[in-house]
């Protein structure tokens, strides 16, 4: 049980672990998230003031959005999802690829295009077996010309990626009363660009807002390390409390060896009384609980791999790492010689006239 509790329980923290990684591993190592929080003199950004940005050497692309909540209509179907106000590089910029019809256009944004491109749980919520392509749905009361639909990317620890409408920036401030960028994401040239970019691009912010408590910026890589971390000292956790059960079972192991010994004195006084020496009735009796805690352990490997193979058919990621088995099992190995140690030596100092009277 306690080497199956390791198993399960480390595996689950790694398979969240991989989980979160490929989630942010999918955005792109050259990618940096910037949220304004408005804490500074200046209060908000507007999307020409990204130009600024854009200029910095080794940007390659920066991507604004602003986005809020909103009920969303097709025929009797109402659906409450988010809608993003996001510019032509949106799309790439945050690894979506399209299913159906055509993404977001720099003529939409001028233009100021009422077209929405839906995600793909949006789209399956609202039009179901039906194409979406040029179908007018209604986003709080105002229709909408449905131009595309994204591809799935799954759901993850992270939470859904496709759960949105996406409308052209200059529409979506408009329909959300909002003149100001929320957010923006930055695209390097290459990965080894980021660091560079990214202390540039908090100079810059800093010289707008005066103050440091009015945006955030992060990398993918920084949210990738961090969260690592995060999981590793989970796992560590998760482990410490089922290896509980472990020790548990080396005392349960040890109780069970005391048992044997007082039943078979008479079989040790035997031994004993034919020559068996000291070393030999320890070595008996070590073996024989080294041995209970090995074949404990096995099972404890078998159990342990059916449970995560239960877990995952049920969409929970477990990664089960050699280390951790190989860990487990030696544990409980060594729980069987440690406690067994006690009832070995009390077999083996047990006098051969005692033991054979011993009924």
């Amino acid at each position: 049980i306690g080497v199956t509790a390791v198993i399960v329980l480390v595996s689950i923290g790694q398979g969240t672990t991989s989980d979160i990684s490929q989630s942010l591993e999918s955005m792109g190592t050259n990618k940096i998230s910037v949220t304004i929080t408005g804490q500074g003199s200046v209060k908000s950004l507007s999307y020409n003031d990204l130009q600024t940005f854009k200029d910095i050497p080794g940007v390659s692309v920066v991507s604004a959005t602003v986005s809020g909540a909103v009920t969303s209509k097709y025929s009797s179907i109402t659906y409450d999802t988010t809608l993003m106000g996001v510019d032509q590089y949106y799309v790439g910029a945050n690894s979506y690829e399209l299913q159906i019809g055509r993404q977001i256009t720099p003529i939409d944004i001028d233009n100021r295009n009422k077209v929405a491109v839906l995600g793909s749980d949006t789209a399956t919520e609202l039009f179901s077996m039906t194409n979406p392509i040029n179908q007018i749905i209604s986003l709080n009361g105002t229709e909408f010309t449905v131009i595309g639909v994204l591809q799935a990317k799954g759901s993850s620890t992270l939470g859904t990626n496709d759960d949105m409408i996406l409308t052209p920036i200059s529409t979506g401030q408009r329909f959300l009363s909002t003149g100001t960028i929320s957010s923006f994401s930055i695209i390097t040239d290459t990965a080894d660009d980021v660091d560079l970019v990214m202390e540039k691009t908090k100079l810059t912010l800093l010289s707008i807002f005066k103050s440091e408590d009015a945006y955030n910026v992060l990398s993918s890589q920084d949210l990738l390390s961090t969260v690592s971390d995060i999981t590793a000292t989970l796992s560590i956790a998760l482990g410490g409390i089922a290896g509980i059960s472990l020790f548990v079972g080396g005392i349960g192991i040890m109780n069970i060896m005391l048992v044997s010994v007082t039943e078979r004195t008479r079989e040790i006084g035997i031994r004993k009384a034919v020559g068996a020496k000291k070393r030999d009735i320890l070595f008996q009796f070590l073996i024989e609980s080294a041995v209970i805690g090995s074949l404990g352990g096995l099972m404890g490997i078998v159990f342990g791999y059916g449970i995560c193979s239960i877990l995952n058919s049920f969409g929970i990621t477990t990664v089960i790492s050699a280390s951790v088995v190989l860990f487990s099992f030696l544990f409980s190995l060594s729980m069987g010689i440690i406690f067994g140690i006690m009832p070995a030596n009390k077999a083996a100092r047990l006098k051969p006239v005692d033991a054979l009277r011993y009924e």
